[in-house]
């Protein structure tokens, strides 16, 4: 299976909630007026993708159909898909941290698939030819440390550790010391998804975030908040809190699988102006691909996307 076919079967259940309403509605209705867009507003509401982000969309809607002199429901269909993949839209520089010496860390919280993640990301960066190294900062999951471990070795990434329950931020300095002496280009760091209580979490990071610009304030920085997808509005809220800590400058969503609720990957960037950067479709690095709005939104609303394999 390519990329775009899993994409496209995890988001079944979204395209389920979406797709078939919003093609009731332009089916249902024989002019465009307000009962029209109420009716499509609850329809993009339902299938998670937020009310913010379904205001702007719709609003945009409007403008494009009173540009084009719109007066047929079914005429809307492909500008309300292209509204979409407008609002997610990257722009040039998203991946901006693979050209340059960069540091890329990746918080959130347990169980999202965060430290998998750095590994896929490794393996990506690799393929590139960029040296890495990832720094085992999630100290207090054994767990964590000795799955770095085996993407190290999968991947050829050079990895620094401590034992379980060390210092993070200790960790982090030791790391960025690595990548100085050994000319490396990024450096991905784990961090802890859950400590005794949020309030040692959020100061964990914040004191790993000193070190950083005390030790390597020329390295470009990339943070990436990982956010499991089947959790649809919970992972908003996620987003809000880390987001008071550090600077979140990018998305990771993962297990886009069949129970997926993939609107959420819309609402993100509506409310928070924070870009998905890459979607995660399954266990193998290649199941770790960037964002692209075109694939995705093509994927969502079941359009064919030219190639199997883009």
């Amino acid at each position: 299976m390519g990329f775009f076919s899993k994409l496209k079967e995890g988001l079944t259940k979204t395209r389920d909630n979406i797709v078939s309403g919003i093609d009731s509605v332009f089916s249902g209705f024989s002019s465009i007026d307000d009962d029209f867009y109420d009716e499509l507003e609850e329809t993009l509401i339902m299938g998670d993708i937020g009310v913010v982000a379904t205001e702007e969309i719709l609003d945009d809607l409007k403008l494009k159909v009173k540009e084009n002199k719109i007066k047929n429901p079914a005429d809307c269909k492909q500008l309300l898909i292209d509204s979409i993949k407008e609002k997610m839209d990257l722009g040039e520089n998203a991946y901006e941290f693979e050209n340059r010496k960069s540091i890329v860390m990746l918080i959130g919280v347990n169980g999202v698939g965060k430290t998998t993640s750095v590994g896929k990301l490794a393996g990506l960066l690799k393929a590139q030819n960029k040296k890495v190294i990832m720094a085992a900062a999630d100290t207090f999951r054994a767990a964590a440390i000795e799955q770095l471990t085996e993407w190290s070795n999968r991947t050829g990434a050079d990895i620094i550790a401590q034992s379980e329950g060390s210092d993070p931020a200790a960790v982090i300095y030791d790391s960025i010391a690595a990548c100085k002496a050994r000319k490396t280009d990024v450096l991905l760091c784990d961090t802890a998804g859950r400590l005794q209580n949020k309030k040692n979490l959020m100061e964990e990071l914040r004191k790993i975030d000193r070190v950083i610009e005390r030790e390597y304030s020329e390295a470009y920085r990339e943070n990436l908040i990982v956010l499991d997808a089947t959790t649809g509005q919970n992972a908003l809220s996620q987003l809000r809190e880390f987001n008071d800590v550090t600077n979140i400058t990018g998305i990771i969503l993962t297990k886009m699988d069949g129970t997926a609720k993939g609107g959420i990957a819309v609402a993100i960037q509506a409310e928070f102006g924070i870009p998905v950067k890459y979607i995660g479709v399954g266990e193998k690095v290649e199941d770790l691909q960037k964002f692209d709005s075109d694939t995705f939104v093509n994927a969502l609303f079941d359009v064919d996307n030219g190639t199997d394999e883009d």
